[in-house]
C-alpha cells in the first residue's frame, strides 16, 4: 500500500532528497538543515558535494518534529525532550486527580458565612 505523501514514482523504502522531503512536509530546506543540527536522531546520508539523502526513518522523524513544532506548539527543546523519551503519541498533559490526602480541607460553613456577608453588602449598597 502506498502513502500519498510519498513522492510519486519512488518506492516506499527509497531515500529522499532534501527537496523531496521539503516539498512533502511543506518546510523550506534550510529549516530541515536546522532541525538536522538540533536533533541528533536525524542523520541523512551525505554524498559527494554534501547532497543529503534521507532514509524513511529520518523522514518519519522529520514528520514528527514538524507536527510537534508547527502544529502542537512544542519548543525545539521540548520536542527534543519528547523524542528522547519517545512515545508513539504525545500524551495530553492531564493534571493528576487530587487524592484525599493532598486536597485542601474545605470549611463549608466558613465559605457560606463569607457568601452571606457578601450578599448582605451587595444589598446594602
Amino acid at each position: 500500500m502506498t502513502d500519498p505523501a510519498i513522492t510519486p514514482g519512488k518506492a516506499e523504502g527509497a531515500m529522499r532528497t532534501i527537496g523531496e522531503v521539503s516539498t512533502e512536509l511543506g518546510v523550506k530546506p534550510h529549516i530541515l538543515r536546522y532541525w538536522e543540527a538540533q536533533f541528533d536522531s536525524i542523520k541523512p546520508l551525505k554524498r559527494a558535494g554534501g547532497r543529503r539523502y534521507y532514509r524513511p526513518e529520518d523522514v518519519e522523524t522529520l514528520r514528527t518534529i514538524d507536527r510537534l513544532l508547527n502544529r502542537e506548539g512544542f519548543t525545539v527543546r521540548g520536542a527534543r525532550q519528547y523524542l528522547a523519551g519517545k512515545g508513539a503519541k504525545p500524551a495530553p498533559a492531564a493534571a493528576p486527580a487530587p487524592s484525599a490526602s493532598t486536597a485542601p480541607a474545605i470549611d463549608l460553613a466558613a465559605l457560606r458565612a463569607i457568601r452571606d456577608r457578601l450578599a448582605a453588602a451587595l444589598e446594602a449598597a
